[in-house]
């Protein structure tokens, strides 16, 4: 019995803002964890018998950070889905049991979102042999957290009969999320579990399931999936026929309508990471209730998150704050009301500002780039290229460039001409000029580029050539 772990990696924690991001989302940050919440994903069944490659899913926007993660963690073979929208998590595995089933093989899926904590991976791994088994006989297994306390954030599952030895229970039904008296009384009836979003099934179950209760669905991913290209990498579902899609999650499309689920209870140390209070409940504090990150100075100070990313973030004589400092914005926020942090990162998108989509650092297939300055007609980066990576060949409408080669060496094209910079050397792009700039070397070369001009927005590219296909 093979198991094929499937990563959903489509969300974007806005309730993790300024650390998630629209284009550096909650997945790819270290939270509770020393690696990305992705990498422990991926990672989470290692250990296991006959585990398959991962199969991810995640928005075109993302491809190459996903893409990255599995490079860091030397995972060859791994498939890249690619949703050209997001149409929830229904949909999504629907993509995913597509791409099991074409690669020859009926396995039983391990759904697991890409943006959990589990600090006891043993104890996970133990409830997922328990439900492999169950899956591997035909049925729809999903898997309930025992519930620490009264919370009213999560939807909870209803324990039926147990099933005898397997250490499971049949699914009674959903439960919408409670309120305080009602989440009390659920916690002291010992009957509910919080809903982990965390399933297993065969891939051809789901896809039976899926067209007995949402036919549309089933009908429109299948599309999309014949639709699809490999890229390099990646399998691109077609966006037209994707886009038509109707969205629905795995509960509704199917969990909550489907005779015969079951669930396995899990007591691992889960944590959905949906808020700041969360990420403070799940991480080592000191003395005083504090979880402190990076430059941090307190003084009588008590139960309070503190992350500082680039400078020194000092705090004295307060309680029950969430304070996250990154190059570009602070949020200080009480515990209380950490949950309405997105409604900042909605007034920021009202307001036309860009602190909802990257950080000062942009992450590219080819490296990344840092805003250093700005100003009237010029703004100053710091260029990172990979070794053997190349920007596009491109030319701008309203923006020179020049170049200072700070670390490693540079080929540069510029119009008919090719040739190489070393350390402290520089050139001029003027206005107009087709350009390239390639790392031909081993080491990471870094730049500092000027540009000057009446326009120095990121759309004034036009690309002629891209390796990574980029419009």
């Amino acid at each position: 019995m093979k198991l094929r772990p499937v990563i959903l990696a489509g969300g974007s924690g806005t309730r993790l803002w300024p650390l998630s991001r629209e284009y550096y989302p909650k997945p790819l940050l270290p939270l509770g964890a020393e690696r990305p919440l992705i990498q422990e994903a991926i990672c989470r069944l290692d250990g296991m018998d006959e585990v398959a490659a991962p199969i991810l899913v995640c928005n075109e926007e993302h491809r190459f950070l996903v893409a990255e993660q599995l490079r860091r963690l030397g995972r060859g073979g791994g498939a890249i889905v690619l949703e050209p929208v997001g149409r929830n998590t229904a949909p999504a595995l629907a993509l995913a049991a597509h791409a099991a089933l074409a690669a020859g093989e009926d396995e039983v899926l391990a759904v697991m979102p890409a943006d959990q904590v589990i600090l006891d991976a043993a104890a996970f791994r133990e409830a997922v042999a328990a439900g492999a088994r169950l899956a591997a006989a035909g049925r729809l297994v999903t898997f309930g957290i025992v519930p620490a306390r009264p919370e009213t954030g999560y939807g909870y599952l209803r324990k039926g009969a147990p099933l005898d030895g397997a250490g499971a229970f049949e699914l009674a039904r959903f439960v919408e999320k409670p309120d305080r008296s009602t989440a009390q009384r659920y916690l002291e009836s010992g009957e509910y579990l919080w809903n982990s979003g965390i399933f297993m099934m065969r891939a051809s179950r789901w896809l039976e399931e899926l067209e007995a209760h949402r036919p549309d669905i089933a009908a429109a991913a299948e599309r999309a999936w014949r639709a699809g290209a490999r890229d390099e990498d990646f399998y691109r579902a077609g966006k037209d026929e994707f886009a038509a899609c109707p969205a629905d999650s795995i509960d509704y499309a199917v969990m909550e309508k489907a005779a015969g689920g079951v669930v396995v209870p899990l007591d691992a140390g889960w944590s959905d990471v949906g808020s700041w209070p969360a990420l403070w409940e799940i991480c080592p504090r000191d003395a005083d209730g504090n979880v402190a990150q990076g430059d941090v100075l307190a003084e009588e100070v008590r139960d309070s998150l503190m992350i500082a990313q680039h400078r020194l973030l000092a705090a004295v004589g307060v309680a029950d704050l969430m304070i996250v400092e990154t190059a570009d914005a602070v949020l200080v926020a009480h515990r209380d009301h950490a949950q309405q942090v997105k409604d900042i990162v909605r007034r920021i998108k009202e307001d036309g500002r860009d602190e909802h989509k990257v950080h000062r650092t942009v992450h590219r297939p080819w490296g990344a780039y840092e805003g250093i300055c700005n100003g009237s007609r010029f703004q100053v980066k710091r260029i990172t290229v990979n070794p053997g990576a190349s920007l596009s060949l491109q030319m701008h409408h309203h923006r020179a460039e020049h170049w200072i080669v700070v670390t490693g060496t540079a080929r540069v094209t510029r119009g008919e001409e090719v040739f190489l910079l070393s350390e402290n050397e520089s050139t001029y792009i003027p206005l107009g000029t087709r350009h390239r700039l390639e790392n031909p070397g081993t080491i990471p070369l870094e730049i500092i580029e000027v540009q000057s001009g009446s326009y120095l927005g990121e759309d004034d590219i036009v690309r002629f050539e891209d390796r990574y296909k980029r419009c």
